[in-house]
């Protein structure tokens, strides 16, 4: 085994350690927001992402649009869309798919694009699961 000198040994430059830091935090923002993706506006825009779903502890409050919220019903909560907007939401590991309206606000949970109702998620094969990858396209 070879012992190498003191003077072998070289500190990186504070430079270069300011520069790698910075790409890091760079790679790590970019890393967090390649799963989220924004609608384009009008009719067919469609995003990826995790699907998760809300219920019983849920039923009969209000949602931020002003409606209570039914379990039973095909209804979902999108951070951005419009209440009313109506969405085809599409199961990617079965390719199961169930079209809902738009009546709250969420989910506010990082890396996931909607929440379903009960229903939907049952129709979407979800339940087990809890959460899933969809593709969300606006119809209206």
């Amino acid at each position: 085994m070879t012992m190498r000198s003191p003077d072998a040994i070289r500190e990186p430059s504070l430079p270069w350690i300011a520069s790698g830091l910075q790409t890091w935090a760079l790679l790590g923002a970019l890393a967090l927001l390649g799963g989220c993706s924004t609608f384009g506006g009008g009719s067919g825009s469609s995003e990826t992402g995790k699907a998760s779903y809300y219920g019983d502890r849920h039923h009969g409050q209000r949602t931020a649009s002003g409606e209570r919220f039914d379990q039973n019903a095909l209804t979902a909560a999108h951070r951005t869309l419009p209440f009313g907007t109506r969405v085809r939401v599409t199961n990617l590991n079965n390719e199961r798919s169930v079209v809902l309206r738009i009546n709250d606000r969420g989910p506010f949970v990082r890396g996931r694009v909607i929440d379903v109702s009960r229903a939907a998620a049952v129709r979407l094969d979800m339940l087990r699961a809890g959460v899933v990858p969809v593709r969300v396209e606006t119809l209206d």
